[in-house]
């Protein structure tokens, strides 16, 4: 049965983004981030801590964490991508990552200072089911739309996600900011309550994708080589597919760079405000909502505008407002200006993330039946930028003891992925009107 442009199959498709974005809104940008730099920020030792034996800035340490992890999807993933395109299961891997995941997030409701050890290895086990469900999630994405309706159909995966997740948000800001109307006299509790209802819902909410979405469609290919091995030479596989295919080449590595900023900033926002602005954990939570909300309208907007103008074009531009985002950071000094820069940084956030799916998505060749290994080589990129987004800014912080200095830094990696999408528009011309829509 063709299930492409049906709308029950995409508002099913569009639910696990509102289940799972729950995570990336309250552990990776909101009160996570602000407990964490609270707990871990003493009179005795100020804000080092010391994990596995080591001492670590604080902050940095959460990045290195979160970079190791992404390292840990980059590796894990390809061989269960190859798993699951040959066996047509990609679903069961979603399933089983939603669970990790969420279950993660449930550990860290017993996060203290105490347990810091403990609770950063959930903290890494939640990041690796996030971005591993993502994987199976985001390649579902050709299989169930036409490619002039695969800008709309990314764009509301993520609103989903920002509505759900902004939802949960709010209940869990009731509880952070007025906990003694609940009898809450544990100044702990609260964030830690918010952290297992991040898992509650993550997990509920996915069930209704799991019910709805199709299996996958099995290879009818006999492949011999070993099942371990035989992930990376797929990727190995779809990465001499695209050396024959200029235009998405170049696109990939501009998405690499410009990745590698995006993600990052998304990721450190909170604790640049809580370190250089100083910011209380109320109104972080507020800020974030703001950007969230903003974001909804975002993505919708460059949807709209990738129509009119092409999806590289409106891309290059949201990536020089990215530009100009990293460069007022560095002498943001009030909060009145850090919440105008939140609100442009909401903005472009989601417009670009909805957009860079689609667009390689729309670059993909229209009869490929291994989707799982073209979205895992596209994962497995944006998963590398992390890591190097991350290990970049926390070794800048930790040099410089400054993240403004670290942010300033990160102008750089934008201007090469500038650089290369304006590689593509030429690739683009020099083929002609083959991805005219995408232009």
């Amino acid at each position: 049965m063709d299930i492409k442009n049906n709308p029950k199959t995409i508002k099913a498709w569009a639910m696990f983004d509102w289940a799972n974005s729950a995570y990336n809104l309250v552990i990776t940008s909101t009160i996570f981030p602000a407990y964490y730099t609270a707990i871990t920020t003493t009179q005795e030792r100020g804000d080092k801590v010391t994990f596995l034996g080591h001492e670590f800035v604080n902050t940095a340490l959460s990045d290195y964490v979160l970079a190791t992890a992404y390292m840990v999807v980059v590796l894990l993933l390809p061989i269960l991508t190859s798993i699951a395109d040959y066996r047509g299961n990609k679903k069961t891997y979603m399933q089983l990552f939603t669970w990790i995941g969420g279950l993660a997030c449930c550990g860290l409701y017993f996060f203290k200072l105490d347990t810091l050890t403990v609770s950063m290895f959930c903290f890494a086990l939640a990041a690796i089911g996030y971005c591993s469900g993502a994987v199976f999630y985001n390649s579902y994405l050709p299989q169930i739309a036409t490619v002039d309706q695969q800008d709309a159909v990314s764009a509301k995966g993520f609103t989903y996600g920002y509505i759900g997740s902004v939802l949960l948000q709010v209940i869990c800001f009731v509880f952070v900011l007025s906990p003694k109307t609940f009898g809450i006299t544990d100044a702990t509790f609260a964030p830690r309550l918010s952290f297992l209802l991040v898992g509650i819902w993550w997990l509920g909410f996915a069930q209704i994708p799991f019910l709805k979405l199709p299996k996958g469609t099995p290879k009818s290919t006999d492949h011999q080589y070993n099942i371990i091995s035989g992930g990376f030479k797929e990727l190995g596989h779809v990465w001499r597919q695209i050396s024959h295919m200029p235009v998405l080449k170049r696109y990939l590595s501009a998405f690499f760079f410009y990745s590698m900023g995006v993600q990052t900033v998304m990721l450190v926002a909170t604790g640049f405000a809580a370190k250089e602005l100083h910011m209380a954990a109320e109104k972080l939570i507020a800020t974030i909502l703001i950007i969230q909300l903003v974001a909804i309208a975002g993505a919708a907007l460059m949807s709209k505008l990738s129509s009119v103008y092409g999806n590289i074009k409106v891309l290059m531009a949201v990536v020089l407002i990215w530009i100009g985002v990293c460069v007022a950071a560095y002498f943001t000094q009030t909060d009145i200006q850090f919440y105008a820069l939140a609100a442009v940084v909401g903005l472009v956030m989601g417009g670009i993330q909805s957009l860079s799916r689609s667009t390689y998505s729309k670059f993909l060749p229209e009869n490929i039946t291994d989707t799982a290994a073209f979205f895992s080589f596209y994962d497995v990129t944006e998963k590398l930028a992390i890591v190097i987004g991350l290990f970049t800014f926390g070794i800048v912080e930790s040099l410089t003891h400054s993240m403004r200095n670290s942010t300033l830094v990160l102008t750089i990696f934008f201007l090469a992925g500038l650089l290369l999408l304006f590689f593509v528009l030429t690739a683009q011309k020099q083929k002609g009107s083959l991805h005219a829509n995408v232009q």
